[in-house]
């Protein structure tokens, strides 16, 4: 057996990773294996909604695996049953299929979309997307996806995928023939910037789909689970979509995500669509727990609050340096640089303790834990703070 030379070289290298190995959280904070605490403000792209390691998700693994960690997804298992009934309980939808990632949600809700069509539109397939949007790593999920580091990767795409323009309805209607069956998009698009779809405009894809007879089918993967100060992000709208995918928070730091559809959409058949993990019950034991916290009024109004200070904050922030907008909804919010200079920052603000996002050169990107609190947001504002003035990035206002 031929061991490495270096312990980073058996993991396949995908990615620019620091060389750092984190081996403890809890809550907003992550400690490396030499003991250096860091403030965690992407808590694994909006995945821990609970910060890191909550004692109710570790607490409820604890006990489901000690019970049944996974039964096959031929059987009904309690976990899963709860879990789903919970979903529709909570939400527009009727039923659920369970899976591991919100790429294999979204590729399901493709699916879903394209059985519809050949059922039920005389095998309409196609689909509208939105430039910018980012809806997972699977081929096809790549295709739906409108950013454009994907393009020349892993040709020929899958097809039946046409791209509008966000918050532009004639791009949307121009679009639209007799191959379409639906409008798939993010409401806050995540990886491009934090670029929302304003209410209006979500309201009018749901009168357009329900005009021509589409499907509108809310990526949420992002944005759910209690994100945006709503439970699902399409209740600011007040509308209700047809098929809705979760992913990130809904495990609460495990590998669990959900495709939920109405009645009228739900139209797969015995062996159109399964998975050897998905709803297994320790990971939907995680999930219920996570959804019994975020769904309570309590912890929702906590975090709008929390998000309205740190857009506030970031607000002053920006005007302090002469930086651009605060964007977004919630807890999932971004700040304009107005120049590509995030890689630097983010780099930076490693170096003192402190974990941000860049996804595009001129913007960072800020999902910390839900229960973040207001010390903690402080202390991020006062690092970032003296990361701008230090990288000469501050035009201060007087």
């Amino acid at each position: 057996m031929t061991i490495a030379t270096h312990p980073f070289d058996a993991l396949m290298d995908i990615t620019a990773r620091p060389k750092i190995v984190f081996v403890r959280g809890e809550g907003s904070w992550l400690w490396d294996d030499t003991g250096k605490r860091y403030l965690d403000f992407i808590q694994g792209w909006a995945v821990n909604c609970l910060g890191h390691s909550p004692p109710l998700v570790a607490e409820a693994l604890s006990a489901q695996a000690k019970q049944l960690i996974t039964p096959s997804p031929a059987y009904y298992n309690d976990a899963s049953l709860k879990l789903a009934n919970a979903l529709v309980g909570q939400s527009c939808f009727d039923q659920v299929f369970f899976a591991n990632s919100g790429a294999e949600a979204n590729e399901g809700a493709i699916k879903l979309a394209r059985k519809y069509g050949a059922l039920h539109k005389n095998g309409a397939y196609e689909i509208i997307t939105f430039e910018g949007g980012f809806h997972g790593r699977t081929l096809a999920t790549m295709s739906a996806s409108g950013k454009k580091a994907f393009e020349p990767l892993f040709e020929p795409k899958v097809a039946g995928f046409r791209k509008a323009k966000l918050n532009d309805l004639a791009s949307v209607k121009q679009l639209i023939n007799a191959s379409t069956i639906g409008i798939m998009l993010e409401p806050i698009q995540g990886e491009a910037g934090v670029w929302p779809a304003s209410d209006q405009f979500l309201r009018e894809l749901r009168a357009l789909t329900e005009e021509h007879g589409l499907l509108l089918i809310f990526d949420e993967i992002q944005t759910g689970m209690g994100r945006t100060g709503k439970l699902f992000h399409y209740e600011h709208a007040e509308i209700e979509p047809d098929i809705m995918t979760l992913g990130k928070g809904i495990g609460g730091g495990v590998p669990l995500a959900a495709l939920l559809a109405t009645d009228k959409a739900a139209c797969f058949e015995h062996g159109d669509q399964g998975g050897t993990f998905n709803g297994n019950p320790l990971m939907c034991a995680a999930g219920l727990v996570v959804l019994g916290e975020v769904s309570k009024p309590e912890f929702l109004k906590a975090t709008i609050d929390a998000g309205l200070f740190l857009e506030s904050e970031l607000q002053k922030l920006s005007a302090r340096h002469g930086l651009g907008e605060v964007r977004g909804r919630g807890l999932l919010l971004a700040l304009d640089l107005k120049l590509p200079i995030g890689a630097a920052i983010v780099a930076q603000a490693l170096q003192s303790g402190l974990l941000l996002n860049s996804p595009q050169p001129d913007a960072l990107r800020f999902m910390p834990a839900l229960n973040v609190n207001r010390e903690e947001i402080l202390q991020m504002i006062d690092q970032l703070d003296a990361i701008l003035t230090k990288a000469g990035a501050a035009r201060r206002v007087a």
